[in-house]
């Protein structure tokens, strides 16, 4: 799978081949653009780095912000000041994105320390990044889990350089730029230096090292070298008195010469960054490079976390989409054990949960599948963050300050806990867990819904309806009858978000979408659910409409859309075909009404005309994640019903696959299987059978799913009567007592 993978898939603007059939009707209201970025990166890891150009939102690439449409132009080709650190994957709409340490390979004087230089050559693979400038300077980067090691090529040259800026941050747009408040470095050796900034209120130090002996080694200040100076100290600085600062090497170069640059990186200190850099790097030792090291051991780590999903296809094209879509669902969010700079406690720690308003659906239910080491690991650094700062976040960066993001979701990680209780899987104190999932159910709009049974956005009450339903999950694990019976009765409130007389969600405000975008989620009671909308046939008329069938195609937004543009997409309540995320699930809303054939139809759709090669291949952004991770699970015919323990079954798009379900090999394997086409028929499952056993429900549990097995699904051309006598399960209140046997990672 490793060489499948394409990292530059996501990066450009929306270049799918037109849509035809029914997803030509579904219409996109969010930027169309997948904003991603092709740099090293670890799995899960701290670190990343890229190129940098300044551009929207990653600080990689040539576009300006971007809210809707067509993604407006800032740099006319691929062009770069230097390569930075922390970068975001595929998320939109925050303007101060990270790019720290900017290391500037130079020709030039240090006042041109700013200027960009073309990308004339590019290549990526997972874990490593290089690129060539017009300055004719080859780069090469590669990272581990809080490191990174840069590999510069020079031509022959009199007075060569590398730059490293530590005031540097954030995006080249207005207001984008994130100025350091304090900061402080020094040079304390030859080719050694440690240094550390405040940006948006994390301490990030680093150690960085240089392997070039003969070099001169010099601290700057406002692009003015500062000759025998080994030390900067700034108590605080303002956007109006910043100034540039940093640390530069200079030496003359031979044709080829080469320059390796080691960073390590904590939000501890620079003591904790030292022993990073020498245990991800080993001890600095001139002449014995660290560069292929450090990338053969990052690419073993790839090669594993890739290597959980196999699938069998004729395509190289649809295996290269596949392995891209993994490939970006394991980058995010970044765990950094005994990293946090808010409390001192050693310990999980997590950030770039940006948010979990996009991932909870499905990324951390694949994460859960693939590494459910990892999925304990974050979700005891989500414990902690609710333990210290007082709330499960909503979205979670590596800065100070409120949780941003709660206008999008409320108690969203709850979900996830709540799959990860089901599942027995160790390492999780549950008592800890339930203190924190009762206590978040309070917050912002939490304390609404108790006192009126109904907040708004209405979507929220949703969430909340559905986070006292997995709370109870967790209360029935620990024991814990009262509140189990306490927790039920908060979750029906989800009835009082619906209009009976039309099956709808009940006017309100919305975040990117409308009613009907929000209207056809997977609740933990479908069966009352359809019966509100006026039973079956009237259920299926209605996600009928929104997916467009018999429909006239519509035409996108294009660059710079009007009010009056969005406002017409918007009032034809249609489905955003993945283009983003609030009706992501909906698809499988049909299997509760015993047509699990519409939802291979517009699956079918989805996979095969919304998804891509090339830098234009994805239909919106990629959200850390959530967008791939989509792709990943209905490809492979199944889909997590997040926190209620729980997956779908549809036609796969692969005549096998295997999955490595936290070490348990779970085999998808077809009968009847014709190689789907954009545009063609959809496949319809006529029979499945589970380890030889007849299987008439359209879903596995999630301990069947974790427990591995071989799964053989008869396929045809037209639908069949499977799946439509037992429907997947509704649960009104959850039991009142669910202990899982816990199971222990082989």
């Amino acid at each position: 799978m490793f060489e499948h993978v394409d990292p530059f898939i996501g990066t450009d603007a929306t270049a799918l081949p037109a849509p035809t059939g029914l997803a030509a009707s579904w219409w996109w209201p969010k930027p169309q653009v997948g904003n991603t970025h092709p740099g090293a990166a670890y799995p899960f890891g701290m670190v990343s780095a890229c190129a940098y150009s300044g551009a929207y939102p990653t600080g990689y690439g040539r576009y300006d912000l971007s809210t809707e449409g067509l993604p407006p132009v800032l740099h006319d080709g691929l062009v770069a000041s230097g390569f930075t650190h922390f970068q975001q994957s595929g998320t939109g709409a925050i303007r101060k994105y990270y790019n720290y340490f900017r290391v500037t390979p130079m020709l030039r004087p240090l006042d041109d320390l700013g200027r960009v230089w073309d990308i004339v050559e590019e290549h990526a693979e997972p874990g490593y990044y290089a690129a060539t400038l017009s300055s004719g300077v080859r780069a090469e980067i590669t990272v581990g889990p809080k490191s990174a090691v840069h590999r510069y090529t020079f031509p022959a040259h009199h007075d060569a350089r590398v730059v490293i800026d530590f005031s540097l941050g954030g995006l080249d747009i207005p207001f984008g730029r994130t100025v350091p408040l304090r900061a402080h470095l020094g040079s304390i050796g030859a080719g050694c230096a440690e240094g550390e900034v405040v940006v948006e209120g994390a301490p990030l130090a680093v150690r960085v090292e240089c392997d070039a002996p003969g070099w001169r080694q010099m601290l700057w200040y406002d692009r003015r070298l500062m000759p025998g100076g080994t030390r900067l100290d700034f108590d605080r600085i303002r956007p109006t008195t910043l100034r540039p600062f940093g640390l530069m090497w200079a030496g003359p170069t031979e044709p080829g010469q080469v320059v390796e640059l080691r960073f390590g990186f904590s939000l501890r200190g620079v003591d904790q960054a030292r022993e990073t850099l020498h245990r991800e790097c080993g001890p600095i030792a001139p002449g014995i490079p660290t560069f292929d090291r450090r990338r053969a051991a990052t690419t073993a780590v790839w090669r594993e976390h890739l290597g959980t999903i196999a699938i069998d296809t004729p395509s190289s094209d649809k295996h290269q989409v596949f392995a891209t879509a993994l490939y970006h669902s394991l980058v995010k969010p970044c765990l950094a054990p005994d990293e946090s700079p808010f409390w001192p406690s050693p310990g999980p720690f997590a950030f770039d949960i940006a948010t979990m308003w996009d991932i909870y659906r499905t990324h951390l239910p694949l994460m859960t599948a693939l590494v459910p080491q990892r999925a304990v690991e974050l979700a005891n650094a989500l414990l902690q963050i609710a333990e210290e700062e007082g709330n499960l976040p909503i979205g979670y960066r590596m800065a100070r300050g409120a949780d941003r993001f709660s206008r999008q979701g409320s108690a969203l990680a709850h979900t996830f806990l709540a799959d990860l209780c089901a599942l027995g899987l160790p390492g999780v104190d549950w008592d800890w867990a339930l203190v924190h999932m009762n206590d978040d159910l309070r917050r912002t709009y939490g304390e609404e819904y108790l006192q009126k049974g109904i907040t708004h956005p209405v979507s929220h009450t949703l969430d909340l309806a559905f986070g006292y339903w997995c709370t109870a999950v967790v209360a029935a694990r620990v024991g814990d009858r009262t509140l189990v019976e306490q927790l039920g009765a908060r979750a029906g409130g989800w009835t009082r978000a619906f209009d009976p007389t039309d099956g709808l969600l009940v006017d309100s405000t919305w975040y990117e979408g409308g009613k009907w975008n929000y209207s056809f989620r997977l609740l933990h009671d479908m069966a009352a659910r359809i019966a509100l909308a006026g039973g079956d046939d009237a259920f299926v008329g209605m996600l009928d409409r929104f997916f467009g069938f018999g429909s006239d195609p519509v035409r996108q937004p294009g660059l710079t859309p009007g009010p009056d543009e969005m406002a017409a997409g918007y009032a034809l309540n249609r489905f955003e075909g993945l283009n983003n995320e609030p009706d992501m699930e909906a698809p499988w809303s049909y299997m509760y009404a015993s047509r699990p054939d519409r939802t291979a139809q517009v699956v079918h759709d989805v996979v095969h005309q919304q998804f891509g090669t090339g830098r234009g291949g994805l239909p919106g952004n990629d959200d850390s994640g959530g967008l791939s991770s989509w792709y990943v699970w209905a490809s492979l015919g199944l889909f997590p019903v997040a926190g209620q323990n729980l997956f779908l079954l549809n036609a796969p798009a692969w005549r096998e696959s295997r999955i490595d379900v936290g070490g348990r090999p779970l085999t998808v394997e077809t009968t009847g299987f014709v190689e789907p086409e954009p545009g063609g028929p959809a496949q319809y499952v006529q029979s499945v059978h589970l380890d030889g056993a007849p299987l008439d429900r359209p879903y596995l549990t999630g301990t069947e799913v974790h427990g591995g097995g071989r799964l053989l699904v008869g396929l045809g051309p037209e639908p069949s009567g499977w799946g439509t006598t037992n429907r997947p399960p509704s649960a009104p209140r959850p039991p009142s007592d669910r202990r899982p046997t816990e199971r222990t990672s082989p």
